[in-house]
């Protein structure tokens, strides 16, 4: 932790970004034993990406959509956790795992109130918004076709609003008990 975050509240927030995009998710489907319901599924290569982090323990969270991954997306994403996301004269701890685009150096420029803690390789059932993935796949963002790069921007931005818009989902998807911070 930085040195002018001596002090502050710590707040543990969670990211990650999903690719949402025409060649979409199916899902399981509740359906008569024995029979296979149909679902549509899309051949076409557009897609857009999701930036989302969640605080468990406010239930709260931030997202952008972004239509590249990269160091300069993943700093926008980190300044509108800091700008409108963090309580006021509190330290947003976000872990996350170690895309490359996650790394600290060169392009990746932190807000004064976020620090990056990085997950060990190979773990991502150690991030909570994993889950959170796989909610918004199942419920909002599967066996759907797109036409448009905008039609998947707007699903995006109304499956993340009608996620983030229930404190008691994003409770139940995200809490873990050791994700907490004492002093």
């Amino acid at each position: 932790m930085p040195t002018h975050a001596a002090g502050k509240p710590i707040e543990v927030w969670f990211q990650d970004e999903a690719r949402v995009g025409q060649q979409g998710t199916l899902t399981h489907v509740w359906a008569e034993r024995g029979s296979r319901p149909p679902g549509v599924r899309d051949d076409r290569h557009d897609s857009a990406w999701l930036f989302g982090a969640v605080c468990p323990v406010r239930s709260v969270g931030a997202a952008l959509v972004m239509p590249w991954v990269s160091a300069e997306a993943m700093r926008l994403h980190l300044a509108e956790i800091g700008k409108a996301a963090v309580s006021p004269g509190a330290h947003a701890l976000v872990i996350c795992d170690g895309a490359g685009w996650h790394q600290l150096g060169g392009r990746l420029e932190l807000p004064d109130n976020v620090s990056l803690l990085h997950l060990p390789g190979y773990a991502p059932q150690l991030n909570p918004i994993e889950n959170v993935w796989e909610y918004l796949r199942s419920n909002h963002l599967s066996i759907t076709v797109w036409d448009t790069y905008d039609q998947i921007v707007d699903a995006c931005c109304n499956a993340w609003t009608t996620f983030i818009n229930d404190p008691e989902r994003v409770f139940s998807v995200t809490h873990r008990s050791w994700a907490r911070v004492t002093a």
